[in-house]
């Protein structure tokens, strides 16, 4: 379990990282806050590049086995917005298209303390 201040993207490769494996996000399942939603509108930015690189959203991200995945899929309070998959596979965001896009972490990395 890790929060997301750092970003939701760069958050995704510390997981698959440590647990040596691939995550596959869906577009239409993450969450986006209507400020995030203000921000792209702003900067003129697509509102999936706030909302993967963004940071200080205080929210949590979390992997569990799928006996506890039945257990909390009808639960409105958890978003489930990807699952693992083979570490070859890589960090991937399925488009609201069904197309497969190679993340990058582009967040901050508060142990470097630099830009990714």
């Amino acid at each position: 379990m890790i929060d997301i201040s750092d970003g939701l993207a760069s958050e995704l490769f510390h997981i698959a990282k440590s647990s040596e494996c691939g995550i596959t996000v869906y577009e239409d399942k993450i969450p986006i806050d209507v400020h995030t939603g203000m921000v792209a509108e702003e900067f003129d930015l697509p509102i999936m590049v706030p909302a993967l690189n963004g940071g200080e959203d205080y929210e949590l991200l979390f992997t569990l086995g799928l006996d506890d995945y039945e257990r909390i899929k009808e639960d409105e309070e958890i978003s489930i917005i990807g699952h693992i998959s083979d570490k070859s596979e890589g960090i991937n965001l399925i488009n609201k298209a069904g197309q497969s896009i190679k993340l990058k972490a582009q967040g901050w990395d508060s142990f470097n303390q630099e830009k990714k």
